[in-house]
């Protein structure tokens, strides 16, 4: 099965319903070490998204993507919605047509370079590329092993879900829960969790 525009329609589809349900625990973990409004950004972002679709016809897998990364830019407050709007835009870029596991694999390193050459953070540092970088480790691992995407992705959501919890005990370098400093311990960052959020609804809709 390729990654092709009907899934790729699909998975940020599910993007925004996953948004939609997990509004209120997005936000009650950016209260605790942020501005309190991820949730809240994320839900926005995502229904203009949909809404953006609506009135595409994508030529490819690529084009949805692009969109995506384009609406979350222009749509979406804070640092979440340049970021996350990145990383659509280089995985945009880096599937413009159906594409095979391999590819896929390689899209989602893409995605993680858009997020870091914006952000500047490193594994380690409280953010989201703390879910990001697990998640493509595994991803290349599965696809090196010869998994489906359907497994690349599961993988690759798993890992992600496992940095998130792993930011917990981490003191921020870098965003506005870096200003906690110590505080910031204890706490689950945001955008790991958003960004395993997001990984598992693309392991949903492949499966």
């Amino acid at each position: 099965m390729d990654f092709d525009t009907t899934l790729a329609e699909g998975w940020v589809r599910a993007i925004a319903a996953a948004v939609e349900e997990e509004q209120q625990r997005l936000t009650e973990l950016d209260s605790a070490i942020g501005d309190g409004d991820h949730g809240r950004n994320l839900q926005r972002g995502f229904a203009a998204v949909q809404a953006a679709l609506d009135g595409l016809d994508p030529a490819g897998p690529g084009a949805v993507l692009t969109r995506t990364g384009t609406t979350l830019i222009s749509k979406v407050g804070g640092a979440s919605g340049p970021l996350y709007g990145k990383a659509f835009r280089a995985l945009g870029a880096a599937l413009p047509g159906p594409a095979g596991p391999a590819e896929f694999a390689e899209a989602l390193a893409a995605g993680l370079r858009a997020v870091q050459d914006l952000g500047k953070a490193e594994p380690g540092d409280k953010t989201m590329v703390d879910a990001w970088t697990p998640a493509v480790d595994a991803a290349a691992a599965a696809q090196e092993g010869g998994a489906s995407p359907h497994d690349i992705l599961v993988a690759a959501a798993d890992a992600a879900e496992q940095g998130a919890v792993a930011t917990e005990p981490l003191v921020a370098r870098k965003g506005r829960a870096s200003y906690l400093g110590e505080r910031s311990a204890g706490h689950r960052d945001p955008g790991a969790q958003s960004t395993a959020l997001l990984l598992r609804a693309a392991a949903e809709v492949t499966g």
